[in-house]
């Protein structure tokens, strides 16, 4: 009978394996699982201190990106966010590439973005993707042909309205496809 011996080894190893496994079940857990710890950690800050964030769509990336953002920079996000949804209802938002992204919807197309920021060692740089469209002008050049930038710093006074003038007509202009 030289098939009884192998399923009795096989019967035997099964049954030792079932008792490991139900012996390291029972034993508490020392750390939180992976999957957990990984949720409730805090985002880590990239160079210049700008969160990493996962790339996602909606509200609730945004909010973590801004929550995650240090110092006085978060009031400056929180700001800013709070402006962009004030002066555009519809608002759409996204975190790509570490950075919070606000479009439109065209109606029967995709949408695009119109605007982004972006965390710094010293500033907030606010890009407007067809900023050269704006007037008028925000202050900052690029290397990129339509895009132009709005540097905030930790004491400068915002205009306002000059910001939520820029934001408005960058939301009418045919946004940036990412």
């Amino acid at each position: 009978m030289p098939g009884k011996t192998s399923k009795t080894s096989a019967k035997v190893a099964k049954q030792a394996a079932a008792k490991r496994m139900a012996a390291k079940q029972a034993e508490p857990r020392k750390t939180a699982p992976k999957s957990q710890s990984r949720r409730s950690a805090k985002p880590t800050l990239l160079a210049g201190g700008n969160p990493q964030i996962a790339k996602a769509y909606g509200d609730a990336p945004v909010a973590a990106y801004i929550a995650a953002m240090p110092g006085w920079k978060r009031d400056v996000g929180r700001h800013l966010d709070a402006l962009i949804a004030r002066t555009v209802p519809s608002v759409r938002k996204a975190v790509k590439w570490n950075s919070p992204f606000y479009g439109v919807e065209d109606p029967g197309q995709e949408g695009g973005w119109f605007l982004s920021f972006h965390c710094f060692t010293n500033y907030i740089k606010v890009a407007f993707f067809r900023g050269t469209s704006l007037r008028p002008l925000p202050p900052g050049e690029s290397k990129h042909k339509e895009v132009r930038y709005l540097d905030i710093r930790e004491d400068d006074k915002l205009d306002e309205a000059q910001l939520a003038a820029w934001v408005k007509q960058a939301s009418r202009l045919p946004g940036e496809r990412m």
